[in-house]
């Protein structure tokens, strides 16, 4: 699979947030994409997902050279494209195991019961989570750690082609972060899902090799390179780029 984002332009509220996105992620690569805080980095993950508030104006999204812009975020999300939510939603009454088990199914997986539930004890222990996660309800409760590795696990289970994790690293501590990096790559490598990865920090780049580091700022990808570059953010900040 390859995920491809042209000239792209979205608005929210009437706001214009992306400015001219052009971006493209094969299977098996990892592209960072680091700014300021209101730089855009989740509207364009929501843009590429079909978030009901961004409004596409110009540009395209493409997946195998084919546009997805009117397609629901279901299809998309069946075509192979997945989203690690920055704050996930809470839901009472759903049963986070159901939930992960209906959506494996959506994507034409015919596990029983049975193999699904010895996948995912797996996978709950490589994360270093409590088997407590099977009787909750879809992220009640959840402390902030505890969301971002449930998001993973679901990574994990459904095993998509292209992953949008927006910072997966927050709300994580020291070794939760190397927990959840080793995951990340364990399922880059064994799946070939190619990732994009939204963050702040350098530090969850001591962990995951990235192919390519892009720093946006209004809007725009304004600097791309490799891990030297988030190197050097980290040492400089963003101000250069925002003159």
């Amino acid at each position: 699979m390859k995920l491809e984002i042209r000239n792209l332009c979205v608005d929210i509220e009437g706001r214009r947030v992306l400015n001219g996105i052009d971006l493209a992620v094969g299977e098996g690569e990892t592209h960072v994409i680091m700014g300021p805080n209101g730089s855009g980095k989740s509207t364009l993950a929501k843009a590429i997902m079909g978030h009901p508030r961004t409004k596409v104006v110009k540009g395209d999204i493409l997946v195998d050279g084919k546009s997805i812009k009117g397609m629901s975020t279901d299809k998309r999300a069946k075509l192979g494209l997945f989203m690690q939510f920055q704050n996930p939603v809470e839901v009472e009454g759903v049963g986070f195991i159901n939930f992960l088990h209906s959506a494996k199914q959506a994507t034409g997986s015919s596990a029983d019961m049975k193999g699904f539930m010895t996948e995912l004890k797996g996978n709950i222990s490589s994360l270093k989570m409590s088997e407590d996660f099977i009787g909750r309800h879809l992220n009640q409760g959840f402390s902030g750690g505890e969301m971002k590795k449930a998001e993973i696990l679901q990574m994990a289970v459904l095993k998509p082609r292209i992953a949008i994790l927006d910072e997966p690293d927050s709300g994580l501590d020291i070794d939760a972060v190397k927990v959840v990096s080793t995951k990340i790559n364990a399922i880059s490598k064994e799946s070939g899902t190619g990732l994009l990865i939204i963050t702040h920090y350098n530090r969850i780049l001591e962990y995951i090799n990235a192919d390519h580091v892009h720093v946006m700022v209004g809007g725009k990808i304004v600097a791309s390179g490799g891990r030297d570059l988030a190197e050097r953010l980290e040492k400089e900040g963003y101000e250069h780029y925002m003159k």
